[in-house]
């Protein structure tokens, strides 16, 4: 048997999921998917950080729900899976309302793909042509006329979403400050408008490791890092077997489950950057059905 949840990732800081190469100037970039460059964040660190949050809680079932971590792994696998955590909603400056979430047809089609395999439901996607948003029409990003301004970009309000901003404002976040202005400033833009800001619109920091006498950068310790910035929107799916470890407390998908929402922090750490202050990300279970 198995069962099956969503997992709501939002960025409270900036967010480094680093994918350990770099190809262009920036020495330490963000882990993208490789079809569409979209950053994500990989499901072995979702499972790594959430069974070390677990473990601090209740140490004896986190070998049924998580699997072995020494040498006797070959013993049993683990009943917990996460998919990589794929990329919901990206905040960008707006002229006016400060910032706005943007996201596209390409992203809320899979997120409904996605809810279909856990029975969730998620409302129809309206299609936005190129240089066009569609948004609330009393929407605090709506500058003049009827149009955006999202980084130096313009957009003319094309639609509503309402139905798709109260979907993500009530399923995605737990804060409900953010739940009320992602139902404001959320805005779906063409495919390809959403990935130049997701590809352009990251951070890139200078990191330097200063010679404590000289108080001068030493020799080789300055480099530049990307990160996602806070308020960056995520989802996984996580997948629950019944416990593969005999005489375990935990036996069923649907116990496994419940412990890890019931032992599942608030807040995890992910990605690099903890002791700076990075990767702190606000999480929510969900199985993405309507409240009766």
């Amino acid at each position: 048997m198995s069962d099956k949840s969503l997992l709501f990732i939002h960025a409270l800081t900036g967010l480094h999921p680093g994918s350990g190469t770099a190809l262009g100037v920036v020495d330490l970039p963000v882990q993208r998917e490789r079809h569409t460059d979209w950053p994500l964040i990989p499901g072995s660190s979702l499972k790594g950080v959430m069974r070390a949050e677990c473990k601090q809680k209740d140490a004896p079932n986190v070998l049924a729900a998580f699997g072995s971590e020494t040498g006797n792994a070959s013993d049993h696998a683990g009943a917990v899976a996460f998919s990589d955590a794929r990329i919901l909603a990206f905040p960008v400056r707006s002229l006016t309302g400060v910032f706005a979430w943007v996201t596209c047809r390409a992203v809320l089609t899979r997120l409904k793909r996605d809810l279909g395999l856990i029975g969730g439901h998620f409302p129809a996607v309206p299609t936005v042509e190129k240089n066009q948003a569609a948004c609330p029409d009393q929407s605090p990003l709506i500058a003049h006329d009827g149009r955006l301004m999202l980084e130096e970009f313009e957009f003319c309000r094309s639609d509503s979403n309402v139905e798709i901003a109260d979907w993500i404002a009530n399923h995605a976040v737990q804060d409900a400050g953010t739940a009320d202005r992602l139902r404001s400033h959320l805005a779906i833009l063409h495919d390809d408008d959403f990935t130049h800001f997701v590809r352009n619109a990251t951070e890139v920091v200078a990191r330097v490791g200063l010679d404590a006498e000289r108080k001068t950068v030493r020799k080789g310790a300055l480099f530049y890092e990307e990160y996602l910035p806070a308020e960056t929107l995520f989802y996984s799916l996580v997948l629950c077997r019944d416990s593969r470890l005999s005489n375990s407390q935990l036996s069923s998908a649907a116990d496994i489950l419940q412990w890890l929402r019931d032992h599942a922090p608030q807040t995890l750490q992910i990605g690099g950057g903890e002791t700076v202050g990075k990767g702190f990300c606000a999480v929510r279970f969900d199985d993405g059905k309507d409240s009766p």
